[in-house]
C-alpha cells in the first residue's frame, strides 16, 4: 500500500501544478526552449543522456549498486505528419552484495529499445503522444546483471506542456519470448509518471517515479526521483546537467537510499 500512496501523491501534485499553470505565456530563451524539449521523451531533438544512479543499503547484506544508463534518443521523420523516435537504454552496472553475500559483478545489463510513432503536431487540446514496440535484449554479461531473456511488448507515452510545466506518463509492458530456459520468465509492467517545472535561464525541477511491477512474482519495486537541472553550453555544444535524490520503495530487493546525477548532450535540429 505504501507505494500506491506515493504514486497517488505524485499524481495529485501533478494535477495541482498543472492547474496552476494555465495561461502562462512567458517568452522563452534558447536555453529555456532546450530545457522544455528535454522534458518531452518524444521531442524532435537528438539527445544522448548519461544517467548515473547510485543506490545504497540493498538487501540483507547492505549491498551497493552503481548504474550508468546510456540513453540515446534519435527522432526520424517518416512522413510529413509522423516521426519515429527510437530510444535505447543500455546500462553499465557495478554492484556488490546486492543479492546477499553475492560478491561483486561489473558489466552490461539488459538493453531496452523503444520505438515511438508520434504525430509531429500535438492534438487540438495540446496532447503530445506516441506508441510503438519495446524490446528487451539480453545483453547482460553476468547472470546477476541481466535476465537472460529476450522480450517484447507495447510502449506508450503521453504528455502536455502548458507554459513552464510538463506533465505526462510513460508506460510499457514486456513479456519474455525467448532466451535461457533455466532463467525466470519476464512479465513486467513499467510505469513512469512525471512532472517538470522550467525556470528562466534553462533551469528546471523534475519529479517522477519509476515503478516496475513483476506480475508473475507479485513484486513491486520503484524509486521516486527528484532532481534539479541546468542547460548550459560547453563551447558550442548544448548540454544539461542534473542531480538529485532517489527514494526507493517496494516489496522486493530495494535499496535504502540513493542519488542520481545526469549529463545530457543535445543536438538541436536546424
Amino acid at each position: 500500500m505504501k507505494q500506491i500512496k506515493l504514486i497517488l501523491l505524485l499524481l495529485l501534485v501533478t494535477s495541482f501544478a498543472y492547474s496552476q499553470e494555465q495561461g502562462n505565456t512567458e517568452i522563452e530563451s534558447e536555453a529555456d526552449k532546450l530545457a522544455k524539449q528535454l522534458q518531452n521523451p518524444i521531442a524532435n531533438l537528438i539527445s544522448v543522456p548519461f544517467q548515473a544512479n547510485t543506490d545504497f543499503g540493498i538487501g540483507s547484506a547492505d549491498g551497493t549498486r552503481f548504474t550508468m544508463n546510456i540513453q540515446p534518443v534519435i527522432p526520424v521523420s517518416i512522413s510529413s505528419e509522423w516521426n519515429l523516435i527510437t530510444r535505447v537504454i543500455l546500462p553499465i552496472i557495478s554492484q556488490t552484495d546486492v543479492y546477499g553475500e553475492s560478491g561483486n559483478q561489473t558489466g552490461l545489463g539488459d538493453a531496452v529499445i523503444s520505438g515511438f510513432f508520434s504525430p509531429k503536431a500535438p492534438t487540438s487540446g495540446g496532447l503530445i503522444w506516441g506508441v510503438g514496440p519495446v524490446l528487451l535484449v539480453p545483453t547482460g554479461t553476468d547472470n546477476l546483471l541481466g535476465t537472460g531473456k529476450f522480450g517484447v511488448g507495447p510502449t506508450a507515452v503521453a504528455l502536455k506542456q502548458v507554459g513552464t510545466f510538463t506533465v505526462g506518463a510513460l508506460v510499457n509492458h514486456v513479456w519474455s519470448v525467448a532466451g535461457a530456459s533455466d532463467r525466470v520468465d519476464v512479465n513486467n509492467t513499467f510505469l513512469q509518471p512525471f512532472i517538470s517545472k522550467n525556470f528562466k535561464g534553462g533551469y528546471s525541477l523534475s519529479l517522477n517515479t519509476e515503478l516496475t511491477q513483476s506480475w508473475d512474482y507479485d513484486s513491486t519495486n520503484g524509486t521516486i526521483n527528484m532532481f534539479g537541472a541546468k542547460v548550459l553550453k560547453i563551447g558550442k555544444q548544448p548540454a544539461q546537467i542534473a542531480v538529485g535524490p532517489r527514494i526507493p520503495y517496494g516489496n522486493g530487493n530495494t535499496a535504502e537510499w540513493g542519488f542520481r546525477a545526469q549529463f545530457i548532450l543535445m543536438f538541436p535540429k536546424g
